[in-house]
């Protein structure tokens, strides 16, 4: 018989998994946090704090955020490329990232769209350049929108940079207010993950071991997923091929499903630790939250992210924050910060249905915006709706 694993253990053992189990206290280490998720996925977006911060502040509330800059810039111990969005991944993942690069350069040369950008870039010598005057922005090159302006549309120099860097061709050196540099591989990875060769098929040995051990438990769509840096058919033939064990997980509606985990599951679950009663605000690109079918299964809780749908077409709002308490989401809440000002306003608040907002839950809540507070340099809160228990 398949082992079983109830809902309450297997929360348990994903928010631990998520490094969301312990208090966040201690030497803020980001380097070591990056590697227990695998990556940490970038955006623009500062609400609060940009993705990145968030999601590695949640970590560890000692975090600040020209921390990862040092890593990426200055240490080299973090490398920027694409799983499913733009991410930091460990250095130590380079070596066998090179089917990423492979996959992407694959995908864009079937697609044909940076064809024309390469060929109408020729001219501008992006490499000749970047080789000769070191590392450089977007701003360096100067091309135009070439057809109708959609909203997705990008001039030919960002393609041919896009293209190269997906490659593999270029590295992002450093971010400056966000913005990215590029640079030669040469340059930013340092040459013994550079030159490591490693076969393709370990290659996609590694990346789907890897997505297993930070999943848990999981489908074969759910290792794809977990990268974006594999193709359905490699993971299949992966999974076959693996010693993988069959589980019965329960969702929050208490049905089973079944899922595959490695023999240690059992081990595992024994020493995952019962996750801390304190309440998170955790950010909507946290990757304890991104696949929202995985979170609606395990805790109910259904949430999408409305930054580009219509105002008028929200059922919440702009960019509103999960509220995590112990293993349970008890909430979502809007917010947003005047870092100038050093004001956080909170502007809505929604408890989940069947949760009582009480006296020690609104204290939590105070004081978990207390600590964001502190960590964004904002030291005044105001409430623009109605506070709980106020």
């Amino acid at each position: 018989m398949d082992l079983r694993i109830s809902n309450r253990d297997a929360r348990r053992l994903w928010l631990s998994l998520q490094g969301l189990a312990e208090t966040p206290t201690g030497p803020a280490d980001p380097r070591a946090t990056i590697r227990k998720l695998g990556f940490v996925q970038l955006d623009s977006i500062q609400v609060l704090s940009r993705a990145h911060h968030h999601i590695l502040w949640s970590r560890n509330q000692n975090y600040r955020e020209p921390m990862l800059n040092t890593l990426l810039a200055e240490d080299r111990a973090v490398f920027e490329h694409f799983t499913h969005d733009a991410s930091v991944l460990p250095i130590e993942t380079y070596p066998y990232w090179r089917a990423q690069f492979a996959r992407r350069k694959a995908k864009m040369d079937e697609k044909g769209w940076y064809a024309d950008a390469l060929t109408s870039c020729a001219d501008l010598g992006i490499k000749d350049r970047i080789t000769a005057e070191g590392a450089l922005s977007t701003e360096a090159f100067d091309t135009k929108i070439e057809g109708p302006k959609e909203m997705w549309s990008r001039p030919p120099h960002k393609r041919a940079l896009d293209y190269m860097w997906y490659a593999g061709e270029l590295a992002t050196c450093y971010r400056q207010n966000f913005k990215k540099f590029y640079n030669l591989p040469e340059r930013v990875i340092p040459e013994a993950f550079r030159t490591h060769d490693i076969p393709r098929t370990d290659q996609i040995d590694w990346l789907c071991r890897e997505a297993v051990a930070r999943l848990g438990f999981a489908t074969s769509g759910d290792i794809k997923r977990f990268w974006e840096a594999v193709d359905t058919p490699d993971v299949r033939a992966w999974v076959e091929a693996s010693d993988l064990i069959p589980v019965e997980i329960q969702t929050a509606n208490r049905d089973w499903i079944p899922m595959l985990a490695t023999p240690e599951i059992e081990a595992q679950l024994d020493s995952a630790p019962a996750p801390t009663s304190r309440l998170r605000l955790l950010n909507p690109f946290d990757p304890a939250i991104r696949d929202r079918d995985r979170l609606s299964r395990l805790f109910g809780f259904d949430y999408r992210i409305e930054i580009f749908v219509p105002a008028a077409k929200r059922i919440w709002g702009y960019y509103v924050y999960p509220l995590l308490e112990g293993d349970r989401f008890v909430g979502r809440i809007e917010c947003k910060a005047d870092r100038k000002k050093g004001v956080l306003t909170v502007t809505q608040l929604w408890a989940e249905s069947g949760v009582r907002w009480t006296d020690a839950r609104a204290r939590k809540l105070d004081a978990e915006l207390t600590r964001m507070g502190r960590f964004i340099g904002t030291t005044d809160i105001r409430w623009t709706c109605q506070r709980p228990n106020a």
